[in-house]
């Protein structure tokens, strides 16, 4: 069934884009810092890096990384320095205000940030490579039978731009209304992404070393 395939492809999407993690706690920081559309260009630069890993799954690059335990290291141990790096820049807008005009740097952020995060990798090395093939789709625990693989990968794609146009929105709501939003968020992001940088670094050292 068409529309079953679609929403299969919009359930595994925001399997991917909506749990807590450093994407979205950059999204979270360049919405509340720079607004709507900066918020929405960040989360662009992650879906970029996911329409990214969908050609390499699709050139079997991914498939090759199963088998690359020290690239993947290098890999945690890259992504986890820029999410540090990061995690400096979020905490100092949140201490002291920031500049408050739009800017390309959230897509770059979140673009180079999810080209070396763990998690996503992980993630297209198991639920991602359905799309190549889809016949049964997982995503939150339950399992769907699709039969239009082109309408999945279009749901995918839909699904999380549906997640990084109204995850920016609700928190511009909220913000609206809660004054102090911005520098909680802030330091919030901060300690999000120097927890992840930390955990990817410390869990690529017994491969390096």
């Amino acid at each position: 069934m068409a529309l079953l395939s679609l929403l299969a492809g919009v359930a595994l999407g925001l399997s991917l884009a909506a749990p807590p993690g450093p994407m979205n706690a950059l999204i979270a920081n360049e919405t509340v810092v720079r607004g709507w559309k900066a918020g929405f260009r960040a989360g662009l630069g992650a879906m970029a890096a996911d329409a990214v890993f969908f050609g390499l799954a699709y050139g079997g690059v991914v498939a090759f990384l199963q088998h690359a335990p020290t690239l993947q290291a290098a890999m945690k141990v890259a992504g986890g320095v820029l999410l540090c790096y990061f995690a400096y820049g979020a905490a100092r807008s949140a201490r002291a205000g920031a500049e408050r005009t739009d800017s390309g740097a959230g897509f770059r952020k979140t673009f180079l940030a999810a080209l070396t995060n763990p998690m996503q990798v992980v993630w297209w090395l198991t639920a991602g490579v359905a799309l190549l093939d889809p016949g049964t789709v997982e995503a939150f625990g339950y399992a769907l039978t699709v039969s239009n693989g082109a309408l999945t990968i279009v749901g995918f794609f839909g699904g999380i731009l549906l997640w990084i146009t109204g995850f920016p929105a609700t928190l511009r709501a909220a913000g609206e209304k809660v004054a102090s939003l911005e520098r909680v968020v802030g330091y919030a992001s901060a300690v999000v992404l120097v927890a992840f940088g930390v955990l990817f670094v410390a869990g690529s050292l017994p491969v390096l070393l």
